[in-house]
């Protein structure tokens, strides 16, 4: 017996995309306009903090209107995995000790999206629907 049907799979993937998307979003603010205001970033160098921001503020965008996301998911996925590895590692091996958890789950969750797609709600569907 299942909890949620699987008919359902498509909307909780949706779920997923969207709030994935806009943690990204956020992260990508911070850097980019300040916005929300995070401390841990005022040491971090200019080039990196545009270029990380950036592209988390674009494919947190991309995710959350589900365009593109199988790309999107799989490059949000890599700066995730070098943000941990540039950030959280060195500071010892266990993610709960070092503070890369959020990292390691929006890694793998990026991951996971980047190979099964967008799931409901998005122009990724709208587009195919279409065609």
């Amino acid at each position: 017996m299942t909890i949620i049907p699987a008919k359902f799979a498509p909307h909780i993937q949706a779920v997923l995309r969207i709030v994935v998307g806009l943690v990204f979003l956020q992260h990508g603010l911070s850097k980019l306009i300040d916005f929300p205001h995070m401390q841990g970033l005022d040491q971090m160098p200019v080039a990196l903090k545009w270029s990380a921001g950036t592209i988390e503020t674009l494919g947190g965008l991309a995710l959350l209107v589900g365009f593109q996301v199988r790309l999107a998911a799989f490059v949000l996925s890599g700066l995730a995995a070098v943000a941990y590895f540039m950030v959280h590692a060195p500071m010892g091996f266990f993610p709960a000790l070092n503070y890369g958890e959020p990292a390691v789950l929006l890694c793998f969750a990026c991951l996971y999206l980047s190979t099964a797609g967008s799931g409901a709600f998005s122009l990724d569907g709208a587009k195919a629907a279409t065609a």
